[in-house]
């Protein structure tokens, strides 16, 4: 349902008393929210910290500022943008409403959150304009790269094999793909490769967390994702080896394009 609608998307974290530490339950709602919106087309997000109204207000103020950021560490960590995040800002305490005496725990519990509003883009139709016709330069696909002509340090990027967001598992469509790339290895035994996992989106040239081990080593298991379908479908491991390449190269453009793995020529051998 999310895909479709053109409203926005919302989300609350609730924390501890004087904390900016995300609760392990929150922080487990928090990603079952951003893997609801792998398939969004994200305009914008913006992440508002707030406090209860314990505590002087410079102190809630700088504390709401500390809880929005740990928010935006955790989509960073998640393979999130930054650039889609307009706005990180903490807005200090939520005043105390009394509605009665033995609700003034609870309201406050309410109060110490941060409230994430995600604006999807809608999508824009084309105008129908008559346009020359453009001369599109058709790309070989993997398997025929593969079985060209290849030397020492030249790189072969999976490009129709898409990982999901924050997981080293690829889709169905994707699985074809590898299954005819290692197809094309099996029958291509003279060279020798390192498969290079990369992410999208964190910090400098951090790696990102697997949601699935909850390790940060999304990149390497991307990698070892790969080296393993591919020995199961017969290349031999003795040709193989694999590493994260975590986010040092970025191709820019759109984020998935990063969450990607290619492999490095390493030796080529003679020709039979």
């Amino acid at each position: 349902m999310l895909v479709f609608s053109q409203k926005n998307l919302t989300h609350e974290v609730y924390f501890d008393t004087d904390k900016y530490e995300v609760p392990s339950t929150e922080e487990s709602r928090l990603l079952l929210f951003i893997s609801s919106l792998n398939e969004v087309e994200i305009k914008s997000i913006a992440i508002f910290g707030f406090c209860d109204d314990i505590g002087a207000p410079s102190y809630n103020l700088k504390l709401s500022q500390q809880r929005a950021n740990a928010i935006k560490n955790i989509f960073s960590e998640n393979e999130i943008s930054e650039e889609m995040i307009t706005h990180v800002d903490g807005k200090g305490e939520i005043l105390l409403k009394i509605v009665e005496e033995k609700n003034i725990n609870k309201i406050r519990g309410l109060n110490r959150k941060v409230e994430i509003i995600v604006n999807p883009n809608p999508p824009i139709l084309p105008e129908k304009v008559k346009e020359k016709p453009k001369v599109v330069e058709i790309k070989e696909s993997v398997p025929i790269q593969i079985k060209g002509k290849l030397k020492v340090g030249d790189k072969i990027i999976f490009e129709n094999i898409l990982f999901k967001t924050g997981y080293a598992t690829v889709s169905t469509n994707s699985k074809k793909n590898l299954e005819s790339i290692a197809k094309a290895l099996v029958e291509r035994n003279d060279i020798y490769f390192t498969i290079q996992g990369h992410v999208c989106c964190t910090k400098f040239s951090r790696d990102a967390i697997d949601r699935k081990t909850k390790k940060r080593n999304l990149s390497e298991a991307r990698a070892k994702y790969v080296y393993d379908y591919l020995a199961k479908k017969g290349v031999d491991k003795k040709r193989m080896r694999y590493m994260g390449m975590r986010r040092k190269f970025p191709l820019g453009g759109d984020p998935k394009f990063d969450r990607r793995v290619e492999i490095l020529i390493t030796y080529v051998g003679k020709e039979n």
